[in-house]
């Protein structure tokens, strides 16, 4: 009978901490977002050296927490030729400052120079 109270007991436990809002939910953190648009000569295999170049990043600096990117697809055509969305996440304004002068960043800004005609980057604390 101690036995099946006990295994009762662990089963609510577990069932309480899922239900129960976890502290990473909770946790705000920063979003680097960042949109390209490519100059008219760069070809789709530059434009795809740049992609993979930026998604190596998150590999090699470990500031970086996610990592996500796309293209436009929104039919408002409003992205005033900005193709290319990156989202990079940090924890703290620290870890982004030191990403941005990290030298794998700026070994990708020198990649990514020759294509790209147009950035524009917003950084933003989730709510």
């Amino acid at each position: 009978m101690n036995k099946k109270i006990l295994t009762l007991t662990l089963a609510v436990i577990a069932l309480l901490g899922a239900c129960a809002p976890s502290a990473q939910q909770d946790q705000k953190v920063l979003r680097h977002v960042v949109l390209f648009k490519f100059k008219d000569a760069a070809t789709p295999e530059d434009v795809k050296k740049i992609e993979n170049a930026f998604g190596s990043l998150a590999d090699k600096i470990s500031l970086i927490k996610d990592y996500e990117w796309g293209t436009n697809s929104s039919p408002e055509n409003l992205n005033q030729g900005l193709t290319h969305c990156f989202l990079v996440t940090f924890t703290s304004d620290k870890d982004r400052d030191d990403y941005l002068v990290h030298p794998d960043h700026k070994a990708f800004v020198e990649v990514l120079l020759p294509y790209l005609d147009k950035a524009t980057v917003v950084d933003y604390w989730t709510k």
